[in-house]
């Protein structure tokens, strides 16, 4: 009986003696485990990191250029012929109709007061075919001095020969230039206006 109850007081102790040992054990592991966890530290950082890549900036496009002034117009200038060498033309006088006053070439008089003076005379080609030949000739025509000085209503009164020297003498006249006749401060139209323009060559018959 004795050996029973020390069996039993033995038993007792030891199992008491483990399960000390044992809750040592975890009490340690837990302390172990908080003492990593306060050696943790956290770190927050609210700032972004700054890039290696450049900002790259909207740069705007230069204003345009202003646009540059018109230039101003100039007057025209007479063409120059280009007639064969030895052709020669008659430049005559133009005859005012009810007048016998004519307008002289440039660098002239300018006739009477207020009349139309000429600022620029074209001379008239001479065909190729009609300079081929040796063929001579004159084209009478009749025109209109505007209100500006432009030549209108040209037409082929006369001609000797027919049909050779009509266009170039019409294309040439056409081109004419004119200060118009001025009557009380005011340009005035003049219609009926004949010149004779003359294809001559030198040294022909």
């Amino acid at each position: 009986m004795v050996r029973f109850l020390v069996s039993i007081l033995l038993g007792a102790a030891v199992t008491f003696a483990l399960f000390s040992f044992m809750a040592f054990l975890v009490s340690s592991g837990d302390r172990n485990k908080e003492e990593k966890l306060e050696d943790i530290i956290v770190e927050v950082n609210t700032t972004p990191p700054k890039s290696a890549a450049e900002q790259r900036r909207r740069v705007p496009p230069p204003p345009p250029p202003p646009p540059k002034a018109p230039p101003k117009p100039q007057a025209p200038e007479p063409e120059a012929s280009n007639n064969n060498s030895g052709i020669s033309f008659n430049m005559p006088g133009v005859k005012l109709a009810g007048a016998n006053a004519g307008i002289s070439a440039p660098g002239a008089g300018f006739g009477r007061d207020g009349d139309a003076t000429p600022i620029v005379r074209i001379e008239p080609k001479y065909p190729i075919q009609a300079a081929r030949d040796g063929k001579e000739g004159w084209v009478k025509l009749s025109f209109t001095i505007n209100e500006i000085g432009g030549v209108e209503d040209v037409e082929v009164i006369e001609a000797q020969p027919k049909r050779i020297f009509d266009k170039e003498a019409r294309r040439a006249l056409r081109k004419w230039k004119y200060k118009p006749k001025v009557v009380d401060g005011k340009p005035q139209r003049q219609p009926g206006l004949t010149v004779q323009l003359d294809f001559k060559m030198d040294g022909g018959s």
